[in-house]
């Protein structure tokens, strides 16, 4: 019998020494609060970091940036903001929430129209104000960066009066696109990027006239994140050429410092 319990304890110990060994590499968990326009390009890198560094696991918070500063203004654990808009950006490090010795411009994107494809009532901007287009999503501009540029878009086209009846405002770029999917709304204002990734819409490029501020993506490691070091080495991939190639094959550019 006590042969028995001495083999049972000596097995014991090294099962449990085997455990110890095989997870002797601790995992970090690094938590990015992301534009929802990135979702699927960064979904991608995701995939290309992980088989680089599996001790690393990446976890996204997709949503519009204006609720995502918001999130991280009230505490919430983050280690890395990407944000749709410089604005937002801005509003964390003058509340020194941005690690300044950490920060980059990262990407940039275009603003398109959208319609379903077969809708031909929509040709250009001034199509809108047509009574054949009676509703238009576009993110809330106050919190959604391409609501923003949207609304100055039609400002500097002369359409704001216009078609500002017309809109319906959502919390997110994406949702904007899925509206316009549906068929809840006949147009909407979205990325290029984010027009893309959808075989169900049509894109109407903006008049060279009208006219926004630059659509810049910057990134930044959060001043209170318990990973700086993993977040810096996160975001220095971002801007590598393994990262910049996918960007690119999701219709991103990247953004020269």
């Amino acid at each position: 019998m006590r042969k028995l319990l001495l083999f049972l304890l000596v097995a014991l110990v090294g099962i449990i020494t085997g455990c110890s060994v095989n997870n002797g590499t601790k995992e970090s968990e690094l938590t990015v609060s992301a534009a929802a326009s990135l979702q699927e390009a960064l979904e991608e890198v995701k995939e290309t970091y992980s088989t680089q560094y599996p001790d690393i696991n990446i976890v996204y918070n997709f949503g519009g940036s204006g609720s995502l500063q918001q999130q991280i203004s009230q505490g919430a654990p983050v280690d890395l903001f990407i944000s749709a808009a410089q604005d937002q950006f801005d509003t964390l490090q003058a509340k020194k929430l941005i690690d300044q010795q950490h920060t980059v411009k990262l990407l940039k994107n275009e603003l398109v129209l959208i319609t379903q494809k077969n809708n031909k009532n929509l040709l250009s901007s001034t199509s809108l104000t047509e009574d054949v287009i009676s509703r238009i999503a576009i993110g809330t501009p106050e919190t959604v960066p391409a609501g923003m540029y949207a609304k100055q878009a039609f400002v500097s086209l002369g359409l704001w009066e216009k078609v500002e009846p017309k809109l319906i405002r959502t919390k997110d770029v994406r949702q904007v696109l899925t509206y316009v999917e549906t068929g809840n709304v006949e147009a909407g204002i979205v990325y290029k990027t984010d027009a893309m990734i959808s075989d169900q819409v049509r894109i109407i490029p903006f008049e060279e006239e009208a006219q926004h501020d630059p659509i810049l993506y910057p990134a930044g490691v959060i001043s209170g994140s318990k990973h700086k070091e993993e977040a810096s080495k996160f975001l220095e991939f971002l801007r590598g050429k393994e990262a910049t190639k996918i960007f690119e094959k999701y219709g991103f550019q990247a953004a020269l410092e």
